[in-house]
């Protein structure tokens, strides 16, 4: 019998027993099984716009309810709170903040149907059911929900380039409707081209072009029936059609199916392949991806892959935390994503075909959110991924004549800023995880910082982007200054003297912006002279990046002992920083994107994330452990609304693997980790290279935040951090925990 296990009201897995694995305790630690302890709903409520629905590790297809609307809170097609479902669609983003996708949008019917007039919907309503969060289901690599005003249950599942769908229709239907809406789009994206065709009486293809926030997006389909389809109706902009094939901006088909004797069951499921290619390619897509296994077969497969994506980290921590835990490593598992399909063959950037012959083409890189933890956490846990990534990174530098920014569908998008692909490139680099040489990477990194766009003429003469020119400008100088200290690291380690002379400045150039009066990062204009009427609590005029100047005024990663002493020393620093955390938000309204806040210090997006862990660098450890854990307890749960802010592709989570275990990486690009308060009992990180590190916190409860010693492979530990070496070389990190700073 299935069994639903309610956290804080959700339904957070299924499994086919009748209790749930126990949890781990030291004497067992083999008893986990992560997929009871991941909740697909934490984010879908709130700031996290995180999706629910089925996907596999990296999955090309994230097959995933939508409610139908337009706003900022349906981001990613599905909102907790709402109460109807328009489709489900075969692709979504995870947490970013964009509105697009929601390709290929297929809905289970019977007749009469449904309209409901739906923000961002037609005039004439659109066709939806409602649904309850009691009748409904998440899983790693699952969902299911029953739609109310049809009477149907629909369950789904996903293969790495498919999606499959099962409707069981009520017992007295006696005939079933499925509606494919190829038109369907919400929020950025709009609709430029669409195409469906009959194949045969249990198969269709066709096409949905769009633009949006990327703006040539190109998804195929192939599709197989379980049932033959009894009649159908195509459309185009309204207009309906019995030929086999139409083509038109909002192309939309109803299929019949006949439930007669010979259909007892009274059930249809649907198996549907994408490319960014061609029909030919789905369709091959699709017999690649075990087309003769049964829905319970594929679901199984999918629950596998994802089992042994989480199993590479074992915890020990209580309920709550483990649910947290092995949901932000799910998370951050959704991306990037494959874009090639399996011949290798993907749309890259110049809007041609390509083919990727050694490993899969990955998209979908959020980098200005992912360089800072996201990418780092891939290094430690999936060095081989690691690789494929950066692999794909270069590939779309070979095409495009520039590492990517914000890559997506086979488009630079060119969203958020700096050039970030260079520090995470460069970090891999340094852990021996590219193909590409390192000459080849210094090419690409100097590349990317000559540019004459994004500010970048404005900051190479005159060391900083003035605020005249662009918006963010402040937030631009800042990390455009970090990018430029790792390619100067880059430079100096193959004997580029000229090089890392030229790019070690750069990365001084924070500098040109500190306001020794007021102690804060300031927007400069081109004459030299600091914007008047400043105000570190606002967030406009926008010289700051969805940020204000308590946040970026510590970003300076690369360089913090430079930044403790440019602000007066130890003392003055650790003040700045006391005043971060205990000053009040005062901005009556506040941007969209400002949640997750503690004083200034704004959790929800990423200039932050690093700020806790600064304290270190003062000798005031203390403090860091204080606040990371508050941070985790306060701003971190297990309801929908568990997240404080975007997921943003990974970040969100990997932030809290990194400080649940103990330690963070301030610089990404320096090889080292600093250490924090960690939140488990205990953790074990199988490495690729058979090799274990372990962490253990003694006396670990939730008022022991505060860590009275440390120790590495039973040495006292001299530092307060770790090394990327010392964990690939395996052994214990060992945390003793207590209730007072020490």
């Amino acid at each position: 019998m299935i069994k639903q296990i309610f956290i804080t009201g959700t339904v957070l897995a299924i499994c086919a027993c009748t209790q749930p694995t126990p949890i781990a305790t030291e004497d067992t630690p083999q008893a986990v099984d992560p997929l009871e302890y991941v909740d697909p709903f934490i984010g879908t409520d709130g700031k996290g716009k995180t999706y629910p629905g089925a996907t596999v590790p990296y999955g090309m297809v994230q097959l995933s309810p939508d409610n139908g609307r337009t706003g900022w809170d349906w981001i990613s097609g599905y909102f907790y709170p709402d109460n109807i479902i328009a489709g489900f669609s075969h692709t979504h983003l995870s947490g970013t903040g964009a509105g697009d996708l929601y390709d290929i949008s297929f809905m289970p019917l019977t007749r009469p149907f449904h309209r409901e007039k739906t923000e961002g919907g037609p005039e004439d309503g659109t066709i939806v059911s409602r649904f309850s969060h009691q009748n409904e289901q998440a899983s790693p690599g699952y969902y299911q929900v029953f739609l109310d005003d049809y009477g149907v249950n629909v369950e789904l599942t996903a293969g790495l380039r498919t999606g499959f769908q099962k409707y069981q229709y009520a017992d007295d239907a006696t005939q079933g409707v499925v509606r494919v809406d190829l038109g369907y789009s919400r929020n950025w994206d709009k609709t430029l081209d669409t195409h469906i065709q009959i194949i045969n009486n249990k198969t269709i293809a066709g096409y949905r072009k769009s633009t949006g926030w990327a703006s040539d997006q190109r998804v195929f389909f192939y599709s197989q029936f379980s049932q033959p389809i009894d009649r159908y109706t195509l459309s185009t902009n309204g207009v309906t059609s019995q030929e086999q094939s139409v083509s038109g901006e909002n192309v939309a088909a109803e299929f019949d199916f006949n439930f007669t004797e010979s259909n007892s069951k009274k059930l249809v499921s649907v198996r549907t392949a994408i490319s960014s290619v061609s029909i030919e390619n789905a369709k091959q897509n699709l017999l690649a991806g075990a087309p003769n296994k049964t829905f319970e077969q594929v679901k199984t497969l999918a629950q596998q892959a994802w089992r042994e994506q989480l199993s590479t980290v074992e915890i020990s921590a209580d309920k709550e935390n483990m649910i947290q835990f092995y949901t932000a490593m799910y998370h951050t598992a959704l991306a990037p994503r494959v874009f090639s399909d399996s011949n290798g063959e993907y749309k890259g950037p110049d809007g041609q075909v390509h083919k990727s012959e050694r490993y899969p083409r990955y998209e979908f890189f959020s980098l200005w959110d992912t360089f800072r933890a996201l990418h780092p956490w891939k290094t430690i846990v999936e060095p081989t991924r690691t690789r494929e990534l950066m692999a794909s990174i270069m590939a779309h530098y070979d095409v495009a004549g520039r590492l990517p920014v914000w890559n997506f569908q086979g488009n630079e998008t060119d969203m958020m800023m700096g050039y970030h692909s260079v520090p995470v490139l460069i970090d891999a680099y340094f852990k021996g995880l590219l193909d590409a040489s390192g000459e080849e990477i210094l090419t690409a990194a100097i590349q990317s910082a000559t540019q004459n766009e994004f500010g970048l003429k404005s900051y190479q003469a005159l060391g900083y982007v003035p605020f005249e020119e662009r918006s963010w400008n402040v937030s631009l100088t800042l990390e455009y200054a970090f990018d430029d200290w790792a390619i100067a690291q880059l430079a100096r380690s193959l004997g580029e003297n000229e090089v890392y002379q030229t790019y070690q400045s750069r990365g001084q150039n924070y500098r040109n912006l500190f306001d020794p009066q007021s102690e804060f990062m300031r927007a400069k204009g081109v004459n030299g002279e600091f914007r008047r009427d400043f105000d570190p609590n606002a967030y406009h005029p926008e010289d700051y990046c969805e940020a204000n100047a308590w946040q970026y005024s510590f970003f300076v990663p690369q360089d913090v002992t430079g930044l403790i002493d440019m602000m007066g020393g130890a003392a003055p620093f650790e003040a700045q920083l006391d005043a971060m955390f205990e000053a009040e938000q005062t901005v009556g309204e506040f941007p969209e994107w400002i949640s997750g806040y503690i004083g200034q210090y704004v959790h929800g997006n990423e200039p932050s994330h690093h700020v806790p862990y600064l304290y270190q660098y003062v000798g005031k450890g203390y403090k860091t452990q204080k606040y990371v854990r508050q941070v985790m307890d306060k701003l971190y749960h297990t309801a929908p609304g568990g997240l404080s802010g975007n997921e943003d592709a990974g970040q969100m989570s990997a932030w809290y693997l990194f400080s649940a275990l103990g330690f963070y990486p301030v610089n990404p690009v320096s090889g080292e980790y600093v250490l924090g308060s960690p939140e488990v009992s205990s953790a074990k990180i199988h490495l690729e290279n058979g090799k274990t590190f372990s962490v253990q916190a003694l006396n670990q409860s939730k008022e022991n935040v505060y860590v009275q010693s440390v120790s590495l492979n039973g040495q006292p530990l001299q530092q307060f951090f770790i090394r990327h070496s010392d964990i690939l070389a395996g052994g214990s990190l060992v945390f003793e925990m207590g209730a007072q700073p020490k």
